[in-house]
């Protein structure tokens, strides 16, 4: 296997840039002007949130940065997670199409990610598919419509398997919003990104009600059916979602596909530091790169934390305690290598020394963050009473990368 390093980038299709580049284009906003108003919308996103708007794609310099910057970053990140979805996951019959909800759909980012990820693998189901995209303003919602329209004429496919209401996403089954759900269920596929951090932000336990939004829509997935929730890679953010997992899993109302591989309280939230994180390389379009330069930023990589939930308990690898999840890079210490990895007995570092090197061991020279890799025997070396912390893969056990990234 290539490594990490090596491997292709995740770019976003002609398609895609070219339905971006005809709605960017009724845009106003430009240079000096655009980069200033993605950097005010950065630092909402990350050191500001506490004032983020709760509307704030109403605001017109927000709406374009978004579009113009964020919206081809978050893309890519839902349809990096297509990828990992099981390929029997949508049983779509000629009298009952692919059915998606994307709640909180913003301008139509999972919307868009999954029309042109099914036109590239499957143009037929591309052209039937049914999405319901829903959204707390109008505006965002308008953009959604421009976009699909501009693809679904981009590829010659007609424009009609779109449908955008407007509602409450913290009461998501209340009003016209929730008729709309109920009418458009049960659905193959519902997409959360980047929504449910920011559905109640003053409540005294954001995640219990953020997991009970989630719960509410579970009676409404198919059988064979996907939750995919995609949220930012900051520490912040990523524990609440670790929280609303626990919640769901507490209750048993669903299993999680990945990326975790086990259905336990999280270890990440033992420690207050923690938190677990994907990154993904990607191949920065020129226009986002023209604006990375101006304001000092780099895109180069999709970096943000997710959940894929189902009802069904199917789980992306057969699940074993010599099975891993790697959730972090791999450290090059001197005379070793050393990663973070998680599973049903914890959150163990793990390393193997450069001396306990061997053809059976050495696919730990490819662990990268996100891979899951099984290790036949892990030693923890005792001196002085005390068990060492750190996990040792000897020259004779047997490492194998299960599944890259």
């Amino acid at each position: 296997m290539q490594p990490f390093n090596e491997k292709k980038p995740s770019s976003l299709s002609p398609e895609i840039l070219k339905a971006l580049a005809k709605v960017s284009s009724e845009r106003d906003l430009q240079g000096d002007a655009l980069a200033q108003a993605v950097v005010n919308l950065s630092r909402l996103f990350t050191t500001a949130r506490a004032t983020l708007p709760p509307r704030y794609l109403n605001d017109p310099a927000h709406a374009s940065a978004y579009l113009l910057y964020f919206f081809p970053v978050n893309l890519s990140k839902v349809q990096a997670l297509m990828d990992e979805l099981p390929s029997d996951g949508g049983t779509d019959t000629p009298d009952r199409p692919m059915a998606v909800l994307d709640l909180g759909c913003g301008p139509g980012t999972g919307a868009l990610a999954l029309l042109d990820w099914l036109w590239h693998r499957s143009p037929e189901r591309a052209k039937s598919v049914s999405v319901l995209a829903t959204d707390a303003s109008h505006a965002p919602l308008r953009d959604t419509k421009r976009l699909w329209d501009a693809y679904c004429q981009e590829v010659g496919i007609s424009t009609s398997g779109l449908r955008c209401v407007e509602g409450n996403l913290e009461h998501p089954l209340k009003g016209d919003l929730g008729k709309q759900i109920v009418r458009g269920g049960p659905y193959d596929l519902m997409i959360m990104a980047n929504c449910l951090n920011e559905l109640f932000p003053a409540s005294v336990d954001p995640p219990a009600e953020r997991a009970g939004v989630v719960a509410q829509l579970l009676p409404f997935l198919a059988p064979h059916g996907t939750i995919m929730i995609v949220e930012p890679a900051l520490r912040q953010t990523a524990r609440a979602l670790h929280h609303v997992r626990n919640y769901l899993l507490k209750q048993g109302l669903c299993t999680v596909y990945s990326p975790c591989l086990h259905e336990g309280a999280c270890p990440a939230l033992d420690h207050p530091d923690d938190w677990c994180h994907e990154e993904r390389p990607w191949q920065t379009p020129p226009a986002i790169a023209a604006i990375d330069r101006k304001v000092e930023f780099i895109k180069d990589a999709l970096k943000f934390s997710y959940l894929l939930l189902r009802t069904d308990g199917r789980t992306i690898v057969t699940r074993s305690p010599q099975t891993f999840r790697v959730v972090s890079e791999l450290r090059e210490l001197k005379g070793e290598k050393r990663a973070w990895l998680c599973n049903e007995t914890g959150r163990p570092e793990v390393g193997r020394l450069d001396r306990k090197a061997s053809l059976r061991n050495s696919a730990v020279d490819n662990w990268h963050r996100g891979a899951i890799v099984q290790i036949e025997q892990i030693i923890r070396k005792e001196r002085e009473g005390k068990v060492s912390s750190v996990g040792r893969i000897e020259s004779d056990a047997v490492v194998q990368i299960v599944r890259p990234v």
